[in-house]
């Protein structure tokens, strides 16, 4: 496979580290050579800033905007099968609008569906689905939201999510309440990944929020505000999940976000994610 390895230096919350440093430190730790990749190196992206933005109310608005729009201008340049690395779930806001139609299978501790009025703490990654499905983003910008809600809840397969507590207290419904096809973490069997693609169609596009794994197996997921939400798949468990998705056929890119290398000083968690992802793709 001729593989473009596509590095994200964003995060969320704006600060110059954590998950902002997340491609260089998986690039440390081998990942090009593991893959046989081609590195076409980072999105450039302005300095990130911890306010919230006056066109969206998120955290880093500028970076994000300016992510999503080189981000996407990137996969439509590429003639390789891309991996995206770094930042977290906000980078699927570059991804599904620059390759629609296309279908999702979405691995994920979380739905990513809190409206943008809602929101705390002005995390992009708690609201992109909601904004791809057009099922939030009302208070932005028409040319913003026309841009964002491209993704139909038919191609659309969420696995993973264990947030249901944490939704519940901001009266956020459940994406299979809105007729999308989603298996929660205790619905998960062997052949969950293949259902997964069946459904969503060809092409498709992986994406994997790396806390869908259990804290205790991959500790540097961690955001500030982390409501330290137990359980998740092991590491074998997700290798499994993701190959067998990958070996149904049809999968057009990959991308595996929410690595904080801040909080994995030995790096042993990067050479972790790179084993997962040369495992996935081999």
């Amino acid at each position: 496979m001729d593989i473009e390895l596509i590095g994200v230096p964003f995060d969320g919350y704006g600060r110059p580290g954590n998950q902002a440093r997340a491609a260089a430190a998986l690039r440390a730790a081998g990942l090009q050579a593991a893959l046989g990749a081609h590195d076409g190196g980072d999105v450039e992206l302005p300095p990130g800033d911890p306010t919230r933005g006056p066109r969206t109310g998120l955290v880093n608005e500028g970076a994000l905007l300016v992510m999503a729009e080189r981000l996407g201008e990137r996969l439509r340049a590429t003639s390789r099968f891309p991996v995206v690395v770094g930042g977290d779930c906000s980078v699927l806001l570059g991804i599904i609008p620059a390759l629609a139609p296309v279908g999702l299978l979405c691995v994920d501790g979380h739905e990513d569906t809190m409206p943008l009025d809602v929101s705390e703490d002005g995390e992009a990654a708690n609201t992109e689905i909601g904004l791809l499905l057009g099922l939030t983003g009302r208070l932005l910008p028409v040319e913003l939201r026309d841009r964002f809600a491209v993704l139909d809840r038919n191609a659309l397969a969420m696995i993973g999510p264990r947030d249901d507590r944490w939704r519940a207290r901001f009266n956020v419904g459940s994406l299979a309440g809105h007729g999308v096809w989603a298996r929660a973490l205790p619905d998960i069997t062997d052949a969950t990944g293949a259902e997964a693609v069946a459904h969503v169609g060809r092409p498709w596009w992986l994406h994997v929020d790396l806390d869908v794994l259990d804290p205790a197996d991959f500790p540097a997921q961690g955001v500030p505000g982390d409501d330290g939400t137990s359980g998740g798949l092991t590491w074998d468990r997700l290798t499994a999940l993701l190959a067998a998705a990958v070996g149904a056929g049809g999968c057009v890119g990959m991308s595996f976000v929410i690595y904080d290398p801040d909080q994995d000083p030995t790096g042993l968690d990067a050479r972790r994610i790179v084993r997962l992802i040369a495992d996935v793709i081999d």
